[in-house]
């Protein structure tokens, strides 16, 4: 096995690494398993990648984003490996062949796209270099090694991005109960968090913040991951059912709701974990603060709202069944949206690595997530 992957990043991280790279494969802590075993599998082709983000054995708009950078890569690599005579041609088929594996595993989280775009351009930029040269294997390494060196970029961004937002939004958290949905930890990014990043932040700083953490059905992301890293975390919390929110709310018991995003229009509105418009209608409502945290990664300028953006349906067995008992009637059926859209207008803040926006989304957003890039 060659060494395991060193990441460029400070080293105040302190961040969770829930998987490996290695010269044999991505290794994936499976969480479909947790918190009961901490098991790895391995992701050597791009088939097993694309697999493993579909069944989701990793989640989480960032991490699929990384994990997409990686199982790229690998499916270059393993291409090279097997192929004796290489062209230009047959490269740019692969890449398009391997682009589309990843990019269909799943619709919404926009950084899916986002992060194989990148390792699209790399290889173009890479065969426009080399095209009025003779190809050999020797040369096609090199396409190998700048994949795998802009994989790790994004891979150490992420960490970096979520430790600027953690900055970020921690003045945002009032001390008392702050209540989070699905999971946007160290498992659903590079290794840090977003929406989770803001909450260790703000308890690393000693504010008193007890956790309310949504079960998050079906799938139960907070009870089961949330719940297992802020345990890890030390950081106080309990499990609640995805509908006791409300009355926490009336209690006053609630002081700010903060979730991550998979994808954001260019107006603010925003596709989340199900069950995220109720938690900000609820806390519009109750006039509590809702934020949401996400790298600029998961903004998508292209579209004007959240109408446009593609909601993943999962199958029925996830709602019908509890691990692997039926809960429901025998010809039962289910619909089991994975996202819904909350408007820009229930959302007090959108935290970034960018900096914190705030309302008009319109104006802002552009402002700060391109604004930057100039």
């Amino acid at each position: 096995m060659k060494k395991n992957i060193n990441l460029k990043v400070p080293p105040q991280a302190d961040f969770i690494q829930t998987w490996r790279w290695t010269d044999e494969g991505l290794f994936l802590l499976d969480q479909r398993k947790l918190p009961q075993q901490e098991k790895y599998i391995i992701c050597n082709t791009v088939d097993k990648v694309r697999k493993a983000i579909k069944d989701m054995v990793v989640r989480g708009a960032p991490a699929i984003g990384i994990c997409s950078a990686i199982g790229f890569t690998i499916g270059i690599k393993n291409f090279l490996e097997k192929k004796k005579k290489i062209s230009i041609q047959s490269i740019n088929q692969e890449v398009k062949k391997i682009s589309y594996l990843l990019e269909t595993a799943r619709p919404t989280a926009v950084n899916l796209k986002w992060a194989v775009n990148r390792m699209k351009n790399v290889c173009e930029n890479f065969l426009k270099e080399i095209e009025k040269e003779q190809i050999t294997l020797e040369i096609l390494k090199r396409l190998y090694f700048f994949l795998e060196e802009e994989a790790l970029k994004i891979w150490e961004e992420d960490i970096i991005g979520n430790l600027a937002m953690a900055k970020f939004g921690k003045d945002l958290i009032p001390e008392g109960g702050v209540l989070t949905h699905c999971n946007t930890g160290a498992l659903a990014t590079g290794g840090y968090g977003t929406a989770l990043g803001v909450i260790r932040e703000s308890y690393k700083h000693n504010k008193k913040i007890f956790v309310f953490v949504d079960e998050t059905r079906p799938f139960l992301q907070g009870s089961r991951l949330t719940a297992w890293e802020l345990s890890k975390l030390k950081i106080p919390y309990a499990i609640i059912t995805d509908n006791t929110a409300g009355y926490l709310m009336k209690k006053g018991q609630v002081k700010a709701v903060i979730v991550g995003a998979d994808r954001i229009a260019s107006n603010g509105d925003t596709a989340n974990k199900i069950g995220t418009y109720s938690l900000a209608v609820l806390a519009y409502h109750h006039q509590i603060p809702f934020f949401v945290a996400a790298p600029s990664s998961t903004f998508d300028l292209e579209i004007l709202s959240g109408e446009e953006i593609p909601i993943e349906q999962r199958p029925s067995k996830e709602v019908l069944y509890c691990v692997k008992s039926k809960i429901a009637p025998l010809n039962a059926k289910a619909y089991n949206f994975a996202f819904d859209i909350t408007p820009g207008e229930l959302i007090t803040a959108i935290i970034t690595e960018k900096g914190v926006i705030y309302p008009p989304y319109k104006e802002n957003i552009l402002k700060t997530i391109k604004g930057n890039e100039n």
